[in-house]
């Protein structure tokens, strides 16, 4: 009898491809481009020369597949640390069942609307998702929200699980949500402001025409998340990820939800020392910066949040524990947002926001220290194969840059792509920005690196460098959510415990739906006259 197929580890699949990269630096020449330093609106930023293209002496890998490993977590520091410090941060959290409650109590609050005849029609929970999904489809099309979703899923996931779906469709929430978004790029100065100013094109300009992409997009990639849903909803079991949300169903069961626990002494004083560290932190910052794309607002918006934090913090310390840690989680959430977009935080300072979360929540549950040490170590080693994963997935690019095979790559696809008429040309752009990021999973990055490249080739065949900005931003989104070199994806993947393998069989189909889609949206800037094209 013959063995039956199994699927493999994720480990097994990202090092098979190590292999794969290091076979290709023994077969392809070296190569390089002169670069040089631009300044623009999203910071400086090394670009290519575009025809200082050169050969070199190519450095084929042997034993450096087996240092990848290690050089991965050189290159990929910033996020590894930060999934580490989420999962102490939510184990501190889910010990609490402060999550649990608060979504069980947003659900049984929720179901009560279904009294009303559009909501029925509509659907409470389709309507939930949707709404979630556009919000993170903003977050990523304004400021290019990616990261920072990978702490978004320790709560959709429970979320998606307690509404009867599976952890697919919590992911899909915020990280689909967020990559739909990423794709239409209304206003994003990573992606979009660096290709245009590169381009020479006014910033932000052509937002007419990627409203509109944004919006079918999103009508599309949501409308496949709902059906989905629905399915899963019908028969569980036939989610492709039903076994593995076992560990979902068995932590986040709604057995004990209903037991909450008195405020503590401790908790009062979590409650005053949050409280005072926002206080001060709004006199130091009376007035706040928030940036959403070309706009700018400066707002008092932290001596706002000084202001509802003591009102609705001392309301849930009445309450109870679970309560309060919720309100906590809700204020980390704000504040991510208002320093992401206001102050440009990166993962540093996410990771210490994170990190102060967890140690309020520890002393509201009335933990000394060495709980809560305890219990955030235990949180880091049982996510600790997600940090693992995402260094090892760092490891294919290092081979790919030692091999000094990633610039005769870029060239070789730019070659192939002059001498072609205008859609065709448009249309070879975009497949080689969605295939490159199978190598640079990075947006800034790979702005820098090709835009200089597909600028000059618009000019040859003369094309609209609009045109060509919007092939680069829609290429740019939807292959990331499917790549296994991207450190997010991995992440994302690890943390909701879903293996690649399987998200892979899944997600295959939304992206190429959406491929196409982007393509065919393409063609109205080479056939029609459209307002900054």
């Amino acid at each position: 009898m013959a063995s039956k197929f199994k699927i493999p580890h994720t480990y097994v699949i990202i090092f098979s491809i190590i292999l794969v990269a290091a076979v290709f630096t023994w077969f392809i020449p070296g190569g390089s481009f002169e670069r040089e330093k631009i300044t623009t609106s999203a910071g400086s930023s090394e670009v290519i020369k575009a025809n200082s293209f050169h050969y070199i002496d190519n450095n084929p890998q042997t034993w450096q597949i087996f240092s990848a490993f290690y050089k991965g977590f050189v290159r990929s520091p910033k996020i590894i640390v930060f999934i580490l410090i989420l999962g102490g941060a939510f184990w501190l959290l889910n010990e609490s069942r402060a999550i649990d409650m608060g979504v069980y109590a947003f659900l049984k609050k929720s179901n009560t609307l279904n009294r009303y005849k559009v909501i029925r029609f509509l659907g409470v929970n389709n309507i939930i998702i949707t709404v979630v999904m556009l919000m993170f489809s903003f977050f990523g099309a304004i400021f290019g929200m990616s990261e920072e979703t990978i702490a978004f899923v320790i709560i959709f996931v429970p979320m998606a699980i307690s509404m009867g779906y599976d952890s697919i469709v919590g992911v899909s929430m915020c990280f689909v949500g967020a990559g739909i978004g990423f794709a239409g790029c209304l206003m994003n100065p990573f992606t979009l402001g660096i290709a245009q100013e590169i381009s020479g094109l006014q910033l932000f300009s052509g937002l007419e025409y990627r409203f509109l992409i944004w919006m079918i997009i999103n009508i599309v990639g949501i409308g496949y998340i709902l059906w989905y849903a629905a399915r899963v909803k019908k028969n569980p079991t036939k989610s492709v990820v039903y076994n593995e949300d076992s560990y979902w169903r068995e932590h986040h069961a709604k057995a004990d939800l209903q037991v909450s626990e008195k405020s503590l002494t401790s908790t009062w004083m979590a409650y005053f020392s949050v409280l005072a560290v926002i206080i001060v932190t709004a006199f130091v910052w009376p007035q706040n910066p928030i940036k959403l794309g070309a706009s700018a607002f400066v707002l008092p918006v932290l001596p706002v949040v000084a202001v509802l934090f003591a009102i609705t913090g001392y309301i849930a310390v009445k309450k109870s524990v679970q309560a309060f840690v919720l309100n906590i989680l809700i204020f980390t959430i704000l504040f991510l947002v208002i320093g992401v977009t206001g102050f440009e935080w990166g993962l540093l300072e996410l990771a210490a926001l994170f990190f102060g979360m967890a140690i309020a929540a520890g002393m509201a549950m009335g933990k000394d220290a060495n709980e809560i040490t305890r219990s955030f170590v235990a949180g880091a080693k049982d996510i600790m194969s997600a940090a693992l994963v995402v260094g090892l997935a760092g490891g294919i690019i290092v081979i790919l840059e030692d091999g000094k095979i990633i610039d005769t790559i870029l060239y070789g696809i730019s070659k192939s792509i002059e001498g072609t008429g205008k859609i065709a040309t448009l249309s070879l752009m975009y497949i080689f920005t969605s295939g490159i990021n199978m190598i640079i999973t990075s947006g800034t990055a790979k702005a820098a690196l090709i835009m200089p490249i597909l600028r000059d080739i618009s000019d040859m065949v003369s094309l609209s460098k609009q045109a060509t900005v919007t092939a680069f931003h829609i290429g740019d989104g939807f292959t990331n959510m499917i790549t296994p070199t991207s450190g997010v994806l991995i992440g994302v993947l690890e943390v909701a415990r879903i293996p690649f393998a399987k998200w892979f069989s899944w997600a295959w189909k939304l992206i190429l739906i959406l491929v196409v889609l982007g393509w065919i949206l393409l063609i109205p800037t080479v056939t029609m006259q459209l307002n900054g094209f």
